[in-house]
């Protein structure tokens, strides 16, 4: 069902699939993540945060806590010392990687000549 659908009727937009993939993937860094495990998983949690720059820890743990309640991540913990903790994503997130595929094509397209050096 596609925005169309509701055109016109006034319904609140947290009660559309829209609303519900917001709720799930929206924010600043929950696509990147989502991102960067599609591209690297596993990936351990210093990892991420060294790939995705400039996240807090507090922010990293938070946000990789609500993909995982929300079914996107896997949190696969190993009994060792020092601590190993893999994060990889669920079959559920991986139903999301052709639209981000269409983002990224998408950016490919429409990203100022010149800024593919900045970041």
């Amino acid at each position: 069902m596609g925005m169309a659908a509701y055109k016109g009727q006034g319904v609140d937009m947290r009660k559309t699939p829209f609303g519900y993939t917001l709720s799930v993937i929206g924010g600043k860094w929950k696509l990147a993540i989502l991102y960067m495990l599609a591209e690297n998983e596993p990936v351990r949690f210093n990892e991420l945060k060294r790939q995705l720059g400039t996240i807090t820890f507090k922010t990293l743990s938070s946000q990789l806590k609500e993909l995982e309640a929300d079914g996107m991540v896997i949190r696969t913990e190993y009994p060792q010392i020092p601590p190993k903790v893999e994060y990889a994503l669920t079959d559920k997130a991986r139903t999301l990687l052709p639209a981000l595929e269409q983002l990224c094509e998408w950016g490919a397209r429409n990203q100022p000549s010149g800024s593919e050096d900045q970041g």
